[in-house]
């Protein structure tokens, strides 16, 4: 007898159903979160979102933004670099460092080299540029560490990783006393974070703070924050590099299901300024001060749907 359409339904229905079973067993969705439940977890201070500016390369850079925020009257509370740590002098990161410090602002390093400015050549090519941000073989790996070692002697607290091995060496240094223990390892966007298994993987050996990608509906976003503790990242205005999404009317509902989030603010239609240097300073901080008011304009939208979410903040 030919089966059915209600049976080949009924037949392929029962292994995708045991499949969500399986992933409910180990604390994580079965599917996408369409009902969209507010996240009732917070910052360690209260608030649900932070903002956050990235590529902020410089301290020149550093200071362009804290300007514009005081200009706009809105609080950053971390900016992130994306040259490395190997790229910038002592001084530069004892000055980074400092002002972060003396404005209340998370400063995020991303450590370096990697394997896009190594000479291998797959990271060049159409298929292997996947590869790029990874740390290639064992040299690169110990470069990558003193990398990290180095900034935290000049009084960094905060690195960008985008190596799952660089990671959990990281992670086993800091339980270790190697490195300090209060130093937070932020996954780079760079590290794809697109569901809820890989978002507990990364958790589990050692992250701090997830980057999520940038296209990701609202409904995935919910459905990592219901496998994981720690903040995520998300992109509400992103690079043209990674898809230049413009999400500010998203921002509300964000919040809302990710909560503690970081709420970050590039600017579409802008070269990528890595690796930076000297020649590409106008650019940089012309940059930063429009991402600083591409935040305020995020954030008077959030106002306007969640003025108590933009209170609560203000308040702390």
């Amino acid at each position: 007898m030919t089966p059915t359409r209600d049976q080949h339904a009924t037949a392929s229905a029962e292994p995708m159903q045991a499949t969500r079973s399986f992933l409910a067993s180990l604390g994580l969705p079965g599917r996408d979160l369409p009902e969209l439940h507010s996240s009732g977890a917070r910052f360690d201070d209260g608030r649900r979102f932070r903002v956050e500016i990235p590529s902020v390369e410089r301290p020149d850079v550093f200071e362009a933004v804290l300007k514009a925020a005081e200009e706009f009257d809105i609080r950053i509370d971390r900016v992130s670099q994306g040259s490395g740590i190997m790229l910038l002098t002592d001084r530069e990161i004892e000055r980074m460092v400092t002002l972060g410090r003396d404005n209340g602002v998370e400063v995020s390093l991303f450590t370096g080299p990697r394997a896009a400015w190594d000479i291998g050549a797959q990271t060049g090519s159409t298929s292997g540029k996947v590869l790029g941000a990874s740390l290639r073989g064992a040299d690169q790996l110990v470069y990558g560490v003193e990398d990290v070692r180095r900034g935290c002697e000049l009084g960094v607290r905060s690195v960008l990783v985008a190596d799952v091995g660089q990671l959990w060496v990281l992670a086993e240094m800091k339980r270790a006393g190697e490195l300090p223990a209060d130093l937070v390892l932020k996954v780079s966007v760079s590290l794809p974070v697109a569901n809820p298994a890989t978002a507990r993987v990364l958790q589990d050996i050692g992250a701090s703070t997830l980057n999520l990608p940038v296209d990701l509906p609202v409904s995935a976003i919910a459905a990592i924050r219901s496998a994981v503790s720690i903040p995520v990242d998300v992109y509400i205005e992103g690079t043209d590099d990674f898809g230049s999404p413009v999400r500010h009317y998203e921002l509300p509902e964000i919040v809302r299901v990710a909560s503690p989030v970081y709420i970050k603010f590039a600017v579409r239609n802008a070269p990528s300024l890595h690796p930076y240097g000297g020649h590409l300073q106008r650019l940089a901080v012309e940059t930063a001060q429009e991402r600083v008011r591409r935040a305020a304009i995020g954030l008077g939208i959030l106002r306007r749907y969640d003025a108590e979410a933009v209170q609560e903040s203000a308040r702390r």
